[in-house]
Order: C-alpha cells, then sequence, then structure tokens
C-alpha cells in the first residue's frame, strides 16, 4: 500500500466507532463484530492493487509492467479516481457496503 497515513486514519476511525458502540451498547460482542466488519471492509477498499485491477480484463493474467504502472491514475496522485475507474464497481461496492453496513445497524442497534 503506498499510502499508509490513509489506513492509519480509516484504523483510527473505526476505533472511534468501536469505542462508542462499546459505550452505547455495553456489549463486548457488538464491539467484536464492529471491528470485524471494519477490518473487513477496510481492507476491501484499501489493500487491493487497483494498478493491477484497473486494466482490461483480458491482462488480469499477466504482470503489471512498469510502463501500465506509471500510466495509472493512482500513480497520478488521484486517490478517488481509482474507484470512478468504472461506474459498474462503484455500483457493486456501493450496493454490496450499503447491504453490510444496514444488517450491522440491525444487529447492534438491537
Amino acid at each position: 500500500m503506498a499510502n499508509d497515513a490513509v489506513l492509519r486514519t480509516c484504523l483510527l476511525w473505526l476505533a472511534a466507532v468501536i469505542l462508542a458502540v462499546g459505550i452505547f451498547t455495553h456489549s463486548l460482542k457488538k464491539m467484536m463484530v464492529t471491528y470485524v466488519f471494519g477490518v473487513l471492509g477496510i481492507a476491501a477498499l484499501l489493500l487491493p492493487d487497483w494498478d493491477y485491477f484497473n486494466r482490461d480484463f483480458s491482462r488480469w493474467t499477466y504482470p503489471v509492467t512498469a510502463e501500465e504502472r506509471a500510466n495509472s491514475p493512482h500513480a497520478q496522485g488521484s486517490g478517488f479516481l481509482r474507484f470512478a475507474h468504472s461506474p459498474l464497481r462503484v455500483i457493486v461496492y456501493s450496493v454490496v457496503y450499503g447491504c453490510a453496513m444496514y444488517k450491522w445497524w440491525e444487529y447492534v442497534s438491537s
């Protein structure tokens, strides 16, 4: 991962959410579910090699060349463009994370 500051910020926000869940629910089990949900969510967004996945699907069986890595939107400094590269990716992530957040909220608020 190229930018550790983003990972640290996300983990800090996750710790704040876990603390809030613990204070308001007094449940260690709900805190642990929040921790696992948060870590998996952060890992799915921040850890994949987006330079690899942003290429054409037919190129996925070959390693990323230095030229492809240099021409990627992520290498040019745009953090959001790596997600907006494909509208389908944004839709799928929104649906999956929306359903997961809804299920998590149902569990924590019960």
